[in-house]
């Protein structure tokens, strides 16, 4: 039977967080985050040419355009079936059109600088200031409202102790992850939101495990220390969360291999958030909480 001790290393496992914590917001604040459009605003193209051409000669392109275009986002595409001949990209302009002329006087000088032929445009996303800014407000409210649900959900369904322990880790999990977004220059942008939100249920679910075995080792433990009770708990659901874990990491690391890169940002912070919410509910969430239960003094 699998018996390791998980809480005698407490310390350290809490220690490598709090490293990976301050090291995900010193990222944060230097490397900054790469937002998509829908929560900066702008106007994001993609189209294929003919004629191949660098990235450089494309933003010299839009430099002659409007000189503000030469900080636009370039990005190389794979070719679609059957257009292996063309050459695709996606640029990303920090500028939205405010009418219908605006839009189409670029598409007439983009198209006069590639040749009128050359360029096929196959999507323009558009997305005000206004608009970005609404999307902003509402993906807040969105993680402040699970974060209290998931708090109440917990509270009542465990203990007090339990709910903060949760949203600690669920917390650790989410800067964690953050803090990769931003070492790897991945677009933060609706679906890598949703991931995060995925990432948030995941966790949790893996965590409610957790602290379900705690609880009902509780009662057939009683009169033994706390550090014995979680320890105890955690050997009994190892197999189960690594098994887990495992089979839903080879899913969405297969979607971030061949999924492309539009659902790259979503498939990426699983990826991760996989890893780190399978550790945080071994390591951190369930040794959290026993500094409060021995405190409370009730378990």
């Amino acid at each position: 039977m699998t018996h390791l001790d998980f809480v005698g290393k407490r310390k350290g496992f809490i220690i490598l967080s709090a490293i990976l914590i301050i090291a995900a917001i010193i990222l944060s604040f230097t490397k900054s985050f790469d937002f998509g459009i829908e929560f900066t605003g702008g106007t994001e193209i993609t189209a294929s040419i003919e004629e191949e051409k660098t990235i450089d000669e494309l933003r010299t392109i839009l430099s002659e355009i409007d000189q503000d275009y030469s900080t636009a986002k370039i990005v190389e595409l794979n070719p679609i079936e059957g257009q292996e001949d063309r050459y695709f990209f996606a640029l990303t302009i920090n500028r939205s059109f405010e009418n219908v002329e605006q839009k189409e006087s670029f598409e007439s000088q983009l198209r006069s600088k590639l040749g009128e032929n050359n360029l096929e445009i196959l999507q323009l996303n558009d997305v005000s200031g206004y608009a970005a800014d609404q999307i902003k407000s509402f993906a807040w409210y969105a993680v402040s409202i699970v974060l209290v649900l998931l708090l109440a959900y917990i509270t009542l369904r465990f203990k007090f102790a339990f709910g903060l322990g949760a949203l600690l880790a669920l917390a650790h999990d989410i800067i964690i992850v953050l803090g990769f977004y931003s070492l790897f220059g991945i677009e933060i942008n609706v679906t890598a939101l949703a991931a995060l939100l995925t990432l948030a249920g995941y966790s949790l679910n893996d965590t409610i495990v957790v602290y379900d075995r705690i609880r009902e080792n509780l009662k057939a433990m009683r009169g033994k220390p706390i550090e014995n009770i979680v320890n105890q708990s955690l050997n009994d659901v190892i197999v189960r969360s690594i098994n887990t874990s495992l089979t839903t990491f080879i899913i969405v690391f297969l979607m971030l291999i061949i999924g492309g890169r539009a659902i790259a940002p979503f498939a990426f912070g699983l990826t991760i958030g996989v890893i780190v919410g399978t550790y945080s509910s071994l390591y951190i969430a369930s040794p959290l909480v026993i500094g409060m239960l021995k405190r409370q003094n009730n378990y």
